[in-house]
């Protein structure tokens, strides 16, 4: 029988299993010598050498420029003022230096930079759908213009949510001057939406001390203008005109004051007797109380921290300082993290609330050595001092979610022997001469708005209780108020509230009249007396 000549014939004294395991062997050394030797040829000059050719055709210059100048249109394109951000070369040249205009021919401003109007508004645009309580607001009287007439002088955030709070007002008949009340909290494209808007704003991120105290010069201070209603956060532009302008203080209809800090220092200027216009305190009306202070921080704080330090919470031991509305915000974020929390207070009310929450109440000294984060709420002075900086661990986070920047003592930091490094935007590592860091935050100020956003439907119920404490006080018959401070109306407080219902789809349940009369109250409210603790 004849053997097919596909099939090789054995080897004498070797099996068909050995056989092919030495055919095998033989493949695998032919094909690494392959590669062996492949390897070893310098293939790629030889197989790419057109194409490099081709490729070196393009200057290099010539073909970085265009490749930055493609992804750059292509950002533009996608997102208007993307330039606006990355493009450094004003950075270094003062607002205050710049000649801008709008595009109506106005100067009357002073921003970063009046090209970013466009991004600006359509931040505001996105804020509006969120404040839909203001925009009705808005949209219910600006037929009858109830602050026509009124001049109003400003200084609070400029965010794109206060944004809609200054152009309600100009939709109601005022004329606004705006300033900012925090050097770091403006939003730059905001304010120049505003200014490309017609709204005379002076400000920008980053501002000096002296860049501050003149932007809200400049709004008090213009020929032909003469303000007579103050809108504050934080009581700056009020002392400064109560110091500044004592002739234009004296004419002023009426001051709303929405912070701790403002508030306190109007009751002091009332209990002096030297208050000679009615203000309203409107930090104190429920729905700010309740619903910036305590709802709002209770996200924001969170937001703050992950976008400066990206810190992990849980397990973390953090020391709150002040367990008000601020405070109690804070610490709901930081517990339900897993963070381990403490809390120092000087009121006793307050002290057995936090224990009562599930806190443990301490002095600053007892902890300050192995706390994680330190957070201050207290709306006082010096309640972090060099003392407790310097015994603080390696690492320690201190940060401020008080209004004002008195309640960390950085200027105590501000010494030869410390270094300060600068390691993103709005963090500072101070360096001790052993080598410690402590971590600051926005130098000390307003953590939440330095250094992230709020949430914009608290921000809207805040503009909403201001624009109504405005409409009140300009609008009150001569009596009314006097020369002190007043909390708003309940029922304005209950107004405010029900316009934001809505968004909840929320439905009110009515008294019957038996019931109204049962209770003794009217059937419209208010529901609630004004000693009422909600």
């Amino acid at each position: 029988m004849s053997v097919p000549d596909a099939m090789p014939l054995p080897v004498a004294g070797v099996g068909v299993g050995e056989e092919l395991k030495q055919a095998k062997e033989k493949e695998d050394a032919e094909k690494y010598s392959f590669m062996a030797t492949v390897t070893k040829a310098p293939k790629k000059q030889i197989q790419f050498a057109d194409d490099m050719q081709e490729f070196t055709k393009f200057p290099t210059k010539t073909g970085r420029r265009s490749l930055s100048r493609s992804i750059s249109q292509s950002s533009t394109d996608s997102y208007s003022s993307a330039a606006s951000y990355t493009d450094s070369s004003d950075d270094e040249v003062s607002p205050r230096e710049k000649q801008q205009t709008n595009s109506k021919g106005s100067s009357n401003f002073c921003v970063k930079n009046i090209k970013q109007a466009e991004f600006g508004r359509r931040e505001i645009e996105i804020a509006e759908q969120d404040m839909s309580a203001l925009i009705s607001l808005r949209k219910r009287a600006q037929g009858e213009k109830p602050l026509a007439g009124a001049k109003i002088v400003g200084c609070t955030h400029i965010t794109a949510q206060t944004a809609v709070l200054i152009e309600t007002l100009c939709a109601l008949g005022a004329q606004c001057r705006w300033s900012a009340c925090n050097i770091y909290s403006t939003q730059n494209e905001v304010a120049a939406a505003l200014a490309e808007a017609g709204v005379a704003v002076f400000a920008w991120k980053g501002e000096s001390e002296d860049d501050f105290w003149w932007c809200i010069d400049r709004c008090v201070n213009m020929d032909g203008w003469q303000a007579n209603m103050i809108l504050d956060d934080g009581g700056d532009l009020t002392h400064w005109v109560y110091k500044k302008y004592p002739n234009v203080f004296k004419k002023i209809r009426g001051i709303v004051e929405e912070s701790v800090t403002g508030v306190h220092r109007l009751y002091q200027l009332s209990k002096a007797g030297k208050l000679c216009v009615p203000a309203m305190n409107v930090n104190d009306s429920v729905t700010k109380q309740k619903f910036d202070n305590l709802y709002c921080c209770r996200e924001s704080i969170l937001d703050g921290l992950k976008r400066t330090t990206d810190v992990m919470f849980g397990g973390k031991q953090v020391v709150v300082c002040g367990y008000g509305e601020v405070g109690k915000g804070c610490c709901a974020a930081l517990k339900a993290l897993g963070a381990i929390v403490y809390i120092t207070e000087i009121d006793p009310i307050c002290a057995l609330q936090a224990c009562m929450d599930g806190f443990r109440v301490v002095k600053l000294n007892e902890v300050i050595r192995q706390v994680d984060v330190v957070i201050t709420c207290t709306g006082n002075k010096n309640v972090v001092t060099r003392e407790h900086l310097d015994r603080m661990k390696n690492s320690c986070i201190v940060c401020n979610m008080g209004h004002s920047n008195t309640e960390i003592d950085v200027t105590s930091l501000r010494t030869p022997e410390l270094t300060w490094e600068r390691v993103r935007s709005q963090v500072d590592h101070v360096i001790w001469p052993d080598g410690k860091r402590v971590v600051l935050l926005a130098e000390g100020r307003l953590l939440n708005l330095s250094c992230s956003t709020v949430p914009t439907f608290v921000l809207s119920i805040t503009a909403t209780t201001q624009a109504l404490a405005l409409i009140e006080l300009y609008n009150a018959p001569e009596g009314r108020y006097k020369q002190d401070v007043y909390l708003l109306p309940k029922k304005m407080d209950e107004y405010v509230a029900s316009l934001h219902l809505p968004s909840f789809d929320a439905h009110l349940t009515e008294l019957t009249d038996d019931q109204a009369k049962y209770l003794g109250l009217n059937k419209n409210g208010p529901f609630k007396p004004n000693y009422y603790r909600y």
